[in-house]
């Protein structure tokens, strides 16, 4: 079995040698085939010359540099697509994650699961990180269904093959788990130690949490009704055609029995408001279900996403040409 180790680095050029000093310990000590691979995202420390000198001390090392920052799951998805290994382990840069931790996931996915998360039951973060994480957690987990105590956790494991189905882009990288599971992979969670920062600040502010609630419906509907998008939107351009169908089906009623009971002020529709209520409701109704025709459209003729980054630079890897 090989192992993949993919660490996306921005600005941890301070933290770089003592990672890769750690992730040896843990290598010699279990005798592990393995291959580390670095993604720097775009640094404007020194990060890629450490990366390229630890190439030229350790050939299981390749590195790749973005042009710019395109973000953490770019990052990810790169080194998946880079990956050999038949287990591919994820962790961050910045010694938060302990590399000791490697063979207990490994563990887990000989117990049978195929994706294993980290969750950091004792944070070593501020209290503004925390808090909002937590709560970001418990929505991620009750929209998905997907019970993780950490979404958030950068420490997580994989069997290789399970990106042959599922691709990054965006923010998604901390829903890889959930995507995981609406194809039926099996996925669990460890408890890890978390260590407190030793170099540099946290790359994530309140932007974070405000894009991740957005990806966090994107993801809903990924994994609820990404293959019959007409039954969430179709669904909902349904109810809009009831309200207003209903709506003009009771003013013509009392239309024509004001007008059969010759009464002295018989209703005109154009001086009620629900009528112009229902109007809009039948055109939203119109535009749902014709937005739904369309997704069910490009979804049966969508071409293969693209790259959402760009590499200026690669060391250490199988094509250098490339």
């Amino acid at each position: 079995m090989k192992l993949s180790l993919v660490i996306p680095v921005y600005n941890e050029d301070e933290s770089l040698d003592k990672l890769h000093e750690e992730i040896c310990e843990v290598v010699t000590a279990n005798n592990y085939d393995v291959e580390i691979i670095f993604i720097d995202d775009g640094s404007k420390d020194e990060s890629w010359n450490v990366v390229t000198k630890l190439v030229e001390k350790d050939s299981r090392i390749r590195g790749l540099k973005f042009r710019r920052n395109f973000g953490k799951a770019a990052g990810l998805d790169a080194g998946f697509q880079e990956a050999q290994g038949d287990v591919i382990i994820t962790m961050d840069a910045d010694l938060q994650d302990d590399p000791h931790e490697i063979p207990r996931f490994l563990e887990q996915l000989a117990a049978g699961y195929d994706v294993v998360s980290g969750w950091k039951q004792v944070r070593h973060d501020p209290w503004h990180k925390v808090g909002p994480s937590r709560v970001f957690n418990w929505m991620v987990s009750t929209l998905t269904g997907v019970k993780l105590h950490d979404h958030n956790c950068g420490m997580k494991c994989y069997r290789g093959e399970i990106f042959d189905e599922v691709r990054l882009y965006g923010e998604l990288h901390r829903f890889v788990p959930v995507l995981a599971a609406a194809h039926g992979w099996k996925v669990g969670e460890i408890v890890i130690n978390h260590r407190a920062r030793q170099f540099g600040h946290s790359k994530y502010g309140v932007r974070r949490f405000l894009k991740g609630f957005l990806d966090l419906t994107t993801v809903a509907f990924i994994t609820g009704y990404g293959q019959r998008p007409q039954h969430l939107l179709g669904g909902i351009g349904l109810l809009f055609f009831a309200i207003g169908f209903l709506g003009l089906f009771g003013l013509s009623g009392w239309w024509v029995f004001d007008r059969l009971a010759e009464v002295e002020e018989p209703i005109e529709l154009h001086k009620r408001a629900i009528f112009y209520y229902s109007i809009v409701a039948l055109l939203l109704g119109t535009q749902f279900v014709t937005v739904g025709l369309l997704a069910e459209i490009i979804r049966s003729t969508m071409a293969p996403q693209t790259k959402s980054y760009f590499i200026s630079q690669k060391v250490g890897v199988r094509d250098e040409a490339s």
